[in-house]
């Protein structure tokens, strides 16, 4: 009976997984609208002119929306393995794959008697809640990286450095897989993996880190924590502009850079709370490194100058690893995160309007994915130091006074 239960939970799985992924394909091709605004443009223009230029040998120096690390040229050119499609639909094909890669990379170890299969639901449901622009960004094949490295870091360290390495080289957030990683053999295999492909990207291609400079002149994202000052601002007479900078809508204007200052000192505040966690733990379980790292890129993400809706597919891909165990205590946390995703969804690309705009519903919908976000990562933070850091020891009471016994008195 249990045997035809599990098999018949698979059915609905995978059956769910074709059904929303059908949907998906559908609006990124264009068969269905899914809002007026085309979350399909990255692919179409900006990827595809990037593929013109990284095809002939370089990065695209003069284009300040690179803002990626050198690995990132690999999705981008990934296209032409499929000859046969356009650049877009291949593109949308090849994201697909990471997409199903990540589903059987989380299905494989749920038949252990640790393990369940709800990870597998929260990527299966959580993904199609973003709508089209998970598939019209490459996050779901650096998504799918990091999967596999936080799968393999338990058994395979070396293995899980490595593809850290190769995933923090196409989009720089998985490194923060390495916060609960307690082997050498991962820190030193991820150094090695690193330093090889940054010496053979600098070799062979010229300009493989000018995404650094371009990365440090970003401003205050309107979807980022810190916009919501400026949105609410703006209904109290902040002059300001929001205006296509450096790849994204942001707000330009008085007191922007102090934001964004203040965004980057809240980021820093958080690199410190995980350094002290690493310095106070004792207690690793086996999901302990999921949670460190699910942990970790809640609060770089919430404290980040950006909150870009492709942001949430990494949260739903880890959350999914952490909710693969059954001891893991990130259950709360991981549904805060899929709802987040609902109302990204609303805000983007339903309802950007409202929020380039910051009318009420704009602003709502803000402050409610955002509120959602930092009561994950502040969940997320203290279930991780309960689990793992011991209690301090309760000081010693301090001796009480003895009483001289009376000696007895003789008859």
């Amino acid at each position: 009976m249990e045997t035809k239960g599990a098999g018949r939970s698979l059915a609905w799985l995978l059956a769910t997984w074709v059904v929303t992924r059908v949907l998906l394909l559908l609006f990124v091709y264009g068969v269905f609208a899914f809002s007026d605004l085309d979350v399909t443009s990255d692919v179409s223009v900006t990827y595809r002119g990037w593929y013109e230029v990284l095809r002939h040998g370089t990065f695209p120096l003069d284009d300040v929306t690179w803002q990626y690390p050198p690995a990132a040229a690999l999705p981008v050119l990934a296209p032409a393995a499929l000859p046969f499609l356009s650049y877009t639909h291949a593109f949308f094909v090849l994201a697909l794959l990471a997409d199903a890669v990540v589903l059987a990379l989380l299905l494989f170890p749920a038949r252990r008697p640790d393990r369940s299969s709800y990870g597998a639901w929260v990527w299966v449901a959580g993904v199609p809640l973003l709508g089209p622009t998970v598939y019209a960004r490459y996050d779901v094949m650096v998504t799918a990286v990091a999967v596999a490295a936080l799968l393999a870091g338990a058994r395979h360290p070396r293995l899980m450095g490595a593809l850290t390495a190769f995933g923090a080289m196409l989009k720089v957030w998985p490194a923060l897989l390495l916060a609960g990683a307690v082997r050498r053999r991962a820190w030193w295999s991820a150094a090695v993996t690193a330093s090889g492909l940054a010496a053979l990207f600098a070799v062979s291609m010229p300009g493989a880190f000018a995404f650094l400079a371009f990365q440090r002149e970003r401003g205050t994202e309107v979807e980022s924590l810190g916009a919501l000052v400026f949105h609410v601002a703006r209904h109290f007479g902040w002059h300001g502009q929001v205006l296509l900078n450096y790849g994204s809508i942001e707000f330009l204007g008085p007191h922007v850079d102090q934001v964004s200052a203040a965004a980057m000192t809240l980021t820093g505040a958080a690199f410190g709370w995980l350094l002290l966690w690493r310095l106070r733990a004792a207690r690793m379980a086996p999901h302990t490194l999921a949670e460190a790292a699910f942990t970790a890129v809640l609060l770089f993400t919430v404290t980040s100058r950006v909150i870009s809706p492709q942001y949430l597919v990494w949260l739903i891909g880890l959350a999914a690893v952490c909710v693969s165990y059954r001891a893991s205590r990130m259950g709360a946390p991981a549904l805060m995160v899929v709802a987040a995703s609902f109302v990204t969804v609303l805000e983007f690309p339903i309802g950007f309007g409202h929020v380039v705009v910051s009318d009420r519903y704009g602003v709502l919908l803000l402050a409610l994915r955002n509120g959602l976000l930092v009561a994950a990562s502040v969940m997320a933070g203290r279930r991780l130091w309960r689990s793992t850091v011991p209690p301090a020891p309760s000081a010693p009471l301090p001796p009480q006074p003895t009483r001289p016994r009376k000696a007895p008195v003789s008859p």
